[in-house]
């Protein structure tokens, strides 16, 4: 092991010993860490520029493009990782499925997953068939220097809620339906969807990714009892496969309040949290031992700076006897949001969180 390794001689020790980082392995940290979901889009007129005319799937087969994406939240805003950017059905689109990202709906795959024939089109996935993900985030590494890069997917239920839906659904109809109806189909499947989730995670980790999330967007639309029985045993299978690379692992899903136990339960290090429970209540629910995420309500960024600040402190007050944080919002940017405000919230919470 020479000086610029880390314990597990995955990346520099600069990058290891970074704010982020730390906080997700609940160490002491000089002050608070912050990044965005989806800090690199359509907030940024710079985004906007370089996206203009390519299609979402095809940006994010662009090795270039990606690492110019990823970067540009990190050179405007400070924050202390980037995320990669990439989306939840890259790996689906990779191994053949018909699918496209329609502009102002969504995934929409042109053959849902409905019967038991359905399954052998979920193929194994390869590294070769993420080629351009690990050429973009070894350009990304290069560049980001002791910048955390944090690597993602989408959990075994959203993916196959958007297969079995066809697109994006409000009552999870025909994907609920399976689950109740024929959960032996629906076990595989997600098992399958598992082992491609994994597959694509390994590949962002092996090309130089700092941690990973896993994104289970949908998840707050199930019981309790239902995601203990129907989906954790697909998403702790995805953690069980990446823990031999002593990345931390973040595990977050939208609604999902009642749900913080179990996800972390599933193998998170990191548990996110969305804005609808404090994060001191979010820290009895889930447990010792993790570390928690979030959770500043997006919308908040739309009202004037001295708000933006107040309602800031009052995560970063919640926060204070937690383990380890890791300031974000409690979901994604939205697209009209002013980027100076997320540049004046970084700031705020790199200065009045400094140890």
């Amino acid at each position: 092991m020479t000086a610029n390794d880390t314990p597990t001689g995955r990346q520099p020790a600069a990058t290891y010993d970074s704010a982020f980082l730390r906080a997700c392995r609940r160490e002491p940290v000089p002050h608070t860490p912050v990044w965005f979901m989806r800090q690199a889009g359509r907030s940024l007129p710079e985004y906007r520029k370089v996206r203009e005319g390519i299609p979402m799937l095809e940006s994010c087969m662009r090795p270039e493009l990606v690492t110019e994406i990823t970067l540009q939240p990190v050179r405007r805003h400070d924050v202390d990782a980037a995320i990669f950017f990439s989306d939840i059905v890259v790996p689906l689109k990779a191994i053949g499925l018909d699918l496209d990202i329609k502009p102002g709906v969504g995934p929409v795959v042109e053959q849902p997953v409905r019967t038991r024939a359905d399954l052998a089109r979920l193929r194994d996935l390869t590294p070769e068939d993420v080629s351009y993900v690990t050429e973009a985030i070894g350009l990304l590494t290069r560049e980001l220097g002791p910048t955390p890069l944090i690597g993602f997917a989408g959990a075994p239920f959203t993916l196959a809620s958007y297969l079995v839906e066809g697109g994006p659904s409000r009552t999870y109809e025909n994907a609920k339906a399976m689950m109740y109806g024929d959960p032996e189909l629906w076990a595989d499947l997600l098992d399958r969807l598992a082992d491609i989730t994994a597959a694509f995670l390994k590949v962002q980790i092996e090309a130089g990714a700092s941690a990973v999330q896993l994104f289970d967007s949908w998840a707050g639309a199930l019981a309790p009892a239902d995601y203990r029985a129907s989906v954790l045993p697909a998403s702790a299978k995805v953690f069980d496969a990446v823990a031999g690379y002593g990345v931390p692992r973040i595990h977050f899903g939208v609604g999902t309040g009642e749900l913080l136990g179990l996800m972390g339960e599933a193998g998170a290090d990191v548990v996110g949290v969305d804005w609808r429970v404090p994060l001191d209540e979010a820290a009895r629910r889930v447990g010792p031992g993790k570390a928690l995420q979030g959770n500043l309500d997006p919308t908040v960024l739309f009202t004037d700076k001295n708000t933006v600040g107040a309602k800031a402190q009052e995560v970063l007050d919640a926060a204070a006897g937690l383990e380890g944080h890791v300031f974000n919002l409690g979901h994604g940017v939205m697209p009209h949001t002013d980027p100076d405000a997320l540049t004046r919230l970084v700031e705020y919470v790199h200065t009045h969180s400094a140890r």
